[in-house]
């Protein structure tokens, strides 16, 4: 399909992510909550909407593939593919904390070209698409407004936030490479923990600098990418992947090149010493 068809196709995935809202927000702070294998929370909530989301997908688009959290992999036969979860950040819908977000991304030919991130408890929508900027839409506003990210800073200007310890050197996970967050808490001028897909929203906003996911799924990252570039920002894993990035297991966003490289070479287990804490 040609670029051409992007806002169209940027439309049918803010629909996507209204299908889902209203599966979720019904049940925010009713539902049952249950654990899957690995112990990560799963809902009603979260069956349902991507439920709807998939069939809604296979109606208007049949011949696209189809990767969600709860349901899988399904193969299409043109080069899109879409790729949703419905509660980003499951955790904190469980607790009642309104930090949670849908997600909703479509990939062609393997990248990512248009990303939604929803926040339907606190009313708002950020979404972009290749070449047609980050756009943030909240319930009260009439418009949409464009997102850039903030100006460059160094990291000791910072406001870093990160989604959790894990994959730190406080909390080690198989698999990963330990990334230190102490060193970053003390080098940052203030870190923390502001949820997860909404974070790279903040980031977008131009609220905060820099954001760290250390552990991510296909379908954590795919939304997040686009939104982020087209709103001004850089992405990479934490390994300094800037390619990729849908498979490369975490997802840095920074408003700057410059503060993407001091993190990252911050970020290295072997990275040399720490200064002083910051306060704040």
């Amino acid at each position: 399909m040609p670029v051409s068809d992007l806002p169209d196709l940027l439309d049918f995935a803010r629909h996507l992510a209204v299908l889902a809202e209203r599966e979720i927000m019904p049940r925010f702070r009713r539902g049952a909550v249950a654990f899957k294998a690995d112990g990560s929370e799963v809902t009603e909530a979260d069956k349902r909407a991507e439920t709807v989301m998939r069939e809604a997908i296979a109606k208007a688009h049949p011949s696209a593939g189809f990767l969600g959290e709860e349901t899988g992999r399904h193969a299409g036969t043109s080069e899109d593919c879409w790729i949703v979860d419905p509660i980003d950040g499951t955790t904190y819908f469980a607790l009642g904390m309104p930090l949670f977000g849908t997600l909703v991304a479509l990939t062609r030919r393997g990248q990512p070209v248009l990303g939604v991130i929803a926040l339907p408890a606190q009313r708002e929508v950020v979404y972009a698409a290749e070449g047609l900027g980050c756009w943030r839409k909240a319930d009260d506003a009439a418009e949409a407004q464009r997102l850039r990210t903030a100006p460059g800073v160094r990291l000791a200007d910072a406001f870093v936030s990160s989604a959790g310890l894990h994959a730190s050197e406080v909390h080690p996970h198989a698999g990963h490479a330990a990334y230190s967050i102490g060193r970053l808490a003390q080098r940052s001028r203030k870190l923390r923990f502001l949820g997860d897909c909404g974070q790279h929203a903040l980031l977008c906003a131009g609220r905060i600098d820099l954001a760290v996911d250390a552990i991510m799924a296909p379908w954590d990252a795919a939304a997040i990418i686009p939104c982020v570039r087209e709103a001004g920002g850089l992405v990479a894993s934490l390994a300094g992947e800037r390619d990729g990035l849908i498979e490369a297991g975490s997802l840095v966003s920074a408003s700057s090149d410059a503060l993407l490289g001091e993190f990252l070479a911050l970020a290295e287990p072997g990275a040399a010493g720490s200064s002083a804490p910051a306060s704040g």
